[in-house]
């Protein structure tokens, strides 16, 4: 079994623009997280909050390819690490497909499909939240999901 996620959408800016949404923590609250404990750089562990759930959680940023690609690894503190890469492909300077891929989960586990539609939802509500920041300055979509 493919024990990997992957999700792409397209976003009418250009990628310095996505990238720097991803990396500076002024920017991340705005769609995805509550906070950002720095900026993203390659080697830096990174804590990251969700106030509206009331949980934390730290990522260790793997590699930084600045307007191009971010892979960070999370979950460790549960025992369920995977590694997500970001990739950026600017068209025109004018849109970026950004592509995310989740790879790690694990494929032994009774809950895999679960774990994986999980994934896939949240990563398209991320996306989705980050096009309508960048593109119409949309700043209150994020925290929205009921479970």
């Amino acid at each position: 079994m493919d024990t990997q996620v992957t999700t792409k959408l397209k976003i009418h800016k250009p990628a310095n623009e996505v990238f720097e949404a991803i990396v500076d923590p002024l920017e991340i609250g705005n769609y995805w997280f509550s906070s950002s404990s720095e900026r993203w750089e390659e080697g830096k562990p990174i804590t990251l909050r969700y106030d509206e759930y009331g949980a934390e959680g730290k990522i260790n940023v793997l590699t930084v390819e600045e307007n191009k690609k971010i892979k960070f690894s999370w979950g460790e503190e549960s025992n369920e690490e995977t590694v997500v890469t970001i990739t950026l492909k600017e068209f025109d300077h004018t849109s970026t497909i950004i592509e995310v891929n989740e790879s790690g989960l694990n494929e032994h586990d009774p809950e895999v499909v679960n774990k994986m539609l999980g994934q896939k939802e949240g990563w398209v509500y991320t996306l989705t939240c980050l096009k309508g920041y960048l593109e119409h300055g949309i700043r209150d979509l994020r925290a929205s999901l009921v479970h």
